[in-house]
Order: structure tokens, then C-alpha cells, then sequence
């Protein structure tokens, strides 16, 4: 099929993904003058008006800029930031400072006034097929009235769990309904798994920098930290890893080993296996945290690390709360192993998820609208990022640095170093505007000139605006010209 096969607006939205992918890959380099309008025209078979509708929305995605009697150039894109600091080895408790910074951030992303840069929860509902669900829900408690009447006791629904294991086929995953305890979302499921693998006083390894809330987590179960090194495009070092396992340093480890938060990295291929083997070989937990899995942009989704686990011992967590009903809270732990201890551990913990919400759930998984309502989300994250990054280059100091992530809507930022993000946290609080700085993201309190955006909100006027504000006032702050050289 042809550009010429397509509607006007399809072919257009087509011709931009083609030169958006170009530009991605380096084929049309930053500062490079793309082809004129009636040129373009020419090559792809189609129309005028729909070369300049797609120069247009390459325009709006940041990708390329119109110089006045010039043509179209490709915008200078963000430096990469090639790896992330390399932490000390020490085996800690997360830091109070850390911990109380942490509660101050949530407060401000609970605070409607505010402009949220950070929260990395999708804030309207057109990114949820949430009428579609509405109506699944009522027809299910008009077929089943007697649903909110019982327990839905641990393991879950199995109904729901049944679809569950299926889906997991996509990320390479072999599971049976049996290995699967629902939760009350993803954070339950972390906090189970670390339960049934660690006691107090235990060490476990966390990827550096890492996802924040894990450090209050730890702390509430008596658990200790310890960073390993993390690589901005490869992810968590893995001779590093190796080393400690073979001192027996680590009674577990939790890693987000595809789209990680915050970096948005994926491990290659080749170091997921290594991974499993790894931990099977030394026989530690790892609880890998699947969350964005679902949310990869490249065409063929990248395996989980479960999926190589030879003896059980990978834990996989996840959730619908990032792709497809936030409220319902319900996630999922494959436990491998550990799958009977975490059946209990959860009917300790919260007995039961919603049957009602689990059945509606499980109706919206047969029906087959997931993996079209994934490849949607999928296509606006991308371009969302691709946006933000945009306005990072055009208002950000010179110097900045982000990751080029994977999938998901979360990325890093490291400005230069005479930028200090906890100060400018606290100052832009005063205008309402909520950032997560680098600190959070680390039980030691490192990566003071490093934050955190998130892109999975609208891009209004508000959104830009705050962004952009981000930028003046890091200028001020690192005394340095905005945009990059």
C-alpha cells in the first residue's frame, strides 16, 4: 500500500511519521534542509496540501523549524546523555532529607493549582478509553448484579488472571493463570514481592537513579539500599550487578529493566538474558518491575527479563493503572517461585481486589480493543516526548542533557552543573509550577543537577508555558544562555 492508497488525512499523518523517523535515526541530520514542498510532493506521489500539513505537524512535534524564504530545517536536537553518575557502593538506609523531600513533592502534585511537571499519571481522561469502560461496568453489574455481593479472594479473578497470562505472550512471557495474585496496583504488587523475598535488615539492589517511591517503600519494611550503577541507553550495570552477587551483598534486587522510570531506557536483548542468568545462577530474587513494558515505540516489543527465568526466580509486577483504568488500581505479580507465598501475603495484606472492576477488566481484554487502544497511546507518547524535548533544546540552559527514551512518557535531564534542581524545585513552587528533582531518585540524595519530566499531559498553552519557565529560570540560576550550541 502506496501514500497514494490512503484518505488526505492519514496520508499526511503517514508522510510525517516517515520523516519523523528519518530524523530519529540521523538519515536527515539536525540543521539539514529538507526537500521543498513540491519536491517532497513529487517523491512521495501525493498532494501539496499534504506535504505541508505534514511539515506542519513536524513543526508542532518540534522536529523541524520554517526559516522565512528558506525552506524547512531540521531542528538541532537535545545532547544525549550518555550515562548516569556512577554511585558509591554503600549499603544505606534511604536519607531522611531524601525521604522528606519526597512527602513535599507529592503534597505539590496532589494541588490542582499547580502546573505539574512531574506526576507521572496521565490527567485526563482521553487518555483512558474511560466511556467505553463505563459502559462495560454497567452492562456487567446489570448481567451480575450479585458481583458487588462477593469476594474475589487471592489469587483474584480468574477470569481477569486468564487474560492476564495471555497478554504476557506479547512480552515473550509463558504463564499460567496459577502463577498470577492480582493486587491493588503496582505498588502493592512491588511491596508484596519484597515481602515474600526480604526480611528486615535485608539489602536490596536498586538501579541508580532510580523510581522514588521506592526509597519510603524500603524504608517502611526495615529494608536497606544499595545503588548500582545505570546506564542512560543500556541500563543497569551488569558486571557491577555480577561483582555483588558474588560477594553476597544482595538478598534481592528491583530493576526496571524495560522503559525504566526516569531514565525511559530499555536493556539490549543480550544483557536481559545475561540478567536472568545472573540471578538464577546466584539464586537472588528480582522483582522486575514492568510497568511501561506495554509502552515501548518500536514496532516489535522488547521481552521482559521474566521470560528467560530458568528456576523461578524473577518476580514480574505490573498494572492497567498507566494504560488503561487508573482508578480501577489493579495490578498483577507473576511470582515464579514465590507465587504460594504471595497468595497469602496477600490475602494479609488486602484480601481482595474489586470483582466487579476485575470482570469489567477481563470483558474489556476479550473484546480485543487493547492492543488498538495501546498502539494510540504508544503513537501520542512518542510524540509528546518528542515535543518536550523540543522545548528543552529552544529554553533550557545551554549545556542540558536528557535521555532519549524508549517508550513511556517519562525522560531525564541533567542541566550543567551550576544548576542546582532542589533549588530550583522550592522556587518555582512559588509559582506554582511542581518539578521532581534528581535527588528523589536516589536513597544517598546524588543527582542534585537532574530532574525528571513527564509528558502525559495535554500540551496546552499551560503545559509549554511552564516549561518554558523551567528553562528561564534554570538560565538565571546557571547564569547561561538558553538553547543549546
Amino acid at each position: 500500500m502506496t501514500l497514494l492508497d490512503e484518505t488526505p488525512d492519514i496520508r499526511y499523518r503517514q508522510l510525517a511519521d516517515t520523516l519523523a523517523v528519518a530524523i530519529r535515526r540521523g538519515t536527515l541530520l539536525p540543521g539539514s534542509r529538507l526537500p521543498s514542498v513540491r519536491r517532497c510532493a513529487q517523491t512521495h506521489n501525493v498532494s501539496i496540501n499534504t506535504v505541508v500539513a505534514a511539515y506542519r505537524q513536524l513543526e508542532d512535534r518540534g522536529l523541524i523549524e520554517a526559516r522565512p524564504q528558506s525552506g524547512f530545517y531540521v531542528r538541532a536536537t537535545l545532547p544525549a546523555l550518555k550515562t548516569a553518575s556512577a554511585p558509591s557502593n554503600r549499603i544505606e538506609k534511604p536519607a531522611d532529607d531524601v525521604l522528606a523531600l519526597i512527602d513535599t513533592v507529592f503534597a505539590a502534585q496532589q494541588n490542582p493549582a499547580f502546573t505539574n511537571l512531574s506526576l507521572a499519571c496521565p490527567q485526563t481522561s482521553d487518555f483512558y478509553p474511560g466511556s467505553k469502560l463505563g459502559r462495560m461496568l454497567a452492562s456487567q453489574l446489570r448481567r451480575q448484579p450479585n458481583l458487588i455481593g462477593q469476594y474475589a479472594l487471592p489469587p483474584g479473578s480468574l477470569r481477569l488472571r486468564q487474560q492476564v497470562a495471555r497478554r504476557s505472550m506479547t512480552l515473550g512471557m509463558l504463564l499460567e493463570p496459577g502463577d498470577i495474585t492480582l493486587t491493588h496496583g503496582c505498588m502493592e504488587a512491588l511491596q508484596l514481592a519484597l515481602r515474600a523475598t526480604t526480611k528486615p535488615g535485608d539489602c536490596v539492589g536498586l538501579e541508580s537513579p532510580t523510581y522514588f517511591y521506592l526509597l519510603p517503600l524500603l524504608a517502611s519494611l526495615g529494608l536497606k539500599a544499595l545503588e548500582i550503577p545505570t546506564d542512560s541507553q543500556h541500563g543497569l550495570s551488569l558486571d557491577a550487578l555480577e561483582l555483588l552477587l558474588q560477594e553476597k551483598r544482595l538478598n534481592a534486587v528491583i530493576a526496571m529493566p524495560t522503559v525504566q522510570n526516569p531514565l525511559g531506557c530499555t536493556m539490549p536483548l543480550a544483557a536481559k538474558k545475561r540478567l536472568a542468568r545472573l540471578m538464577n545462577d546466584h539464586q537472588v530474587p528480582l522483582i522486575e518491575d514492568g510497568l511501561y513494558a506495554e509502552l515501548q515505540f518500536g514496532s516489535a516489543l522488547s521481552p521482559a527479563v521474566k521470560s528467560f527465568d530458568r528456576d523461578g526466580w524473577v518476580l514480574f509486577c505490573s498494572s492497567f493503572t498507566k494504560t488503561l483504568a487508573p482508578d480501577f488500581r489493579i495490578g498483577w505479580v507473576a511470582g515464579g517461585r514465590f507465587s504460594e507465598a504471595l497468595h497469602k501475603l496477600k490475602a494479609v495484606s488486602s484480601m481482595s481486589e474489586s470483582l466487579l472492576l476485575s470482570e469489567t477488566l477481563a470483558t474489556f481484554l476479550e473484546a480485543g480493543g487493547y492492543d488498538h487502544h495501546l498502539r494510540n497511546l504508544r503513537k501520542r507518547y512518542a510524540a509528546q516526548v518528542e515535543e518536550a524535548r523540543a522545548l528543552i533544546a529552544r529554553h533550557f540552559p545551554r549545556g542540558t542533557r536528557a535521555t532519549q527514551p524508549a517508550g513511556g512518557f517519562v525522560f531525564w535531564v541533567e542541566f550543567p552543573p551550576a544548576v542546582d534542581a532542589v533549588a530550583l524545585f522550592h522556587q518555582l513552587l512559588e509559582e506554582q509550577i511542581c518539578l521532581t528533582p534528581g535527588t528523589l531518585y536516589s536513597p544517598s540524595g546524588r543527582y542534585r543537577n537532574g530532574l525528571r519530566l513527564s509528558c502525559c499531559y495535554p500540551f496546552d498553552a499551560r503545559y509549554s508555558q511552564a516549561l518554558a519557565r523551567v528553562g528561564a529560570k534554570a538560565c538565571e540560576m546557571g547564569g547561561l544562555p538558553a538553547g543549546i550550541a
